[in-house]
């Protein structure tokens, strides 16, 4: 992966405040929100970097590794052990027959990352594991509703991964190994996978449970009778109760979401019915409505 400027990317300078980077990451993520830019592949890039450079500026522990180490700052704590090392080494042995000279060491530091790393006067190479990797995966509600596979390609490779079923908005996975590429035999780094679902049905998701409200006309909720409704598993017919109130809820089992990971277990669909009045009402309907009201009074 090439070196990102991530304060660059924000528009602010080193010295900025936490306050003016969220300032700045706020005003960014909604000029650049995939819902504000449907199928635009240059707002969806600029959104995820925005996102990345937020997840390590906004996080004081990372930003101080970022500001000294730039775009390995990952590496930092393998980047101090290993000068802690060579420094030990350079004191015993700087001034041994074939001992290392200051730019020998200074060589060492300046590609540590590179081929010519090596763990002082003992001639072994040191090994760092690859670079993480972050991406976002944007997904419908729907396309989450069963597991599938699906291509992503990642730093021009292609990957071919399982998507489980009830994967969570914000919800993060890792992949093995599918990171940088390990230096001098080391480890190769993960690739980590954020998911965006985007909800464009009628449906509300809390986790495992679905709701939806319903209209139901108002003879319908007097008198009861049959209603069909669409759900992520097909038609379902609903009896509704004579005299059934505005709000009422009613839930269905097992009609809601799939719980991640754990086959053939759903949450709940909940249904909220919400009253239609009628409207545009005939001589003949206002009479009979005055007829009916005289009989309750």
């Amino acid at each position: 992966m090439s070196f990102i400027d991530y304060y660059k990317i924000l528009g602010i300078p080193k010295t900025a405040s936490e306050a003016d980077i969220k300032k700045a990451y706020r005003k960014l993520a909604r000029k650049y929100h995939p819902d504000l830019n449907p199928n635009d592949k240059v707002a969806e890039k600029k959104f995820k970097e925005i996102n990345e450079a937020n997840e390590v500026l906004s996080n004081a522990e990372n930003r101080k590794k970022y500001d000294q180490y730039g775009e390995h700052w990952q590496h930092a704590e393998e980047y101090e052990k290993a000068k802690k090392q060579q420094q030990h080494y350079q004191t015993s042995y700087n001034d041994a027959s074939g001992g290392y000279s200051e730019q020998d060491f200074s060589d060492f530091f300046e590609n540590m990352f590179g081929s010519s790393a090596y763990s002082g006067s003992r001639g072994r190479q040191v090994k760092f594991r690859g670079e993480d990797y972050n991406a976002e995966l944007q997904l419908d509600l729907l396309d989450v509703y069963t597991t599938h596979k699906r291509t992503l390609t990642v730093n021009n490779k292609n990957i071919r991964i399982t998507i489980p079923a009830g994967v969570e908005n914000g919800q993060v996975i890792k992949i093995k190994g599918h990171g940088g590429k390990g230096v001098n035999g080391g480890p190769n780094g993960d690739l980590y996978i954020q998911f965006s679902i985007v909800n464009h049905s009628k449906f509300k998701r809390d986790k495992d449970n679905l709701h939806l409200t319903v209209d139901l006309d108002l003879y319908k909720a007097l008198l009861g009778g049959e209603l069909t409704i669409n759900t992520f598993d097909g038609k379902v017919k609903l009896n509704v109760k004579p005299e059934t109130q505005n709000g009422t809820r009613v839930k269905l089992k097992g009609k809601g979401f799939p719980r991640y990971k754990k086959d053939g277990q759903f949450g709940d669909l909940y249904i909220t019915y919400e009253i239609k009045l009628p409207t545009k009402l005939s001589t003949k309907e206002k009479a009979l409505i005055k007829e009916l009201q005289k009989l309750r009074d």
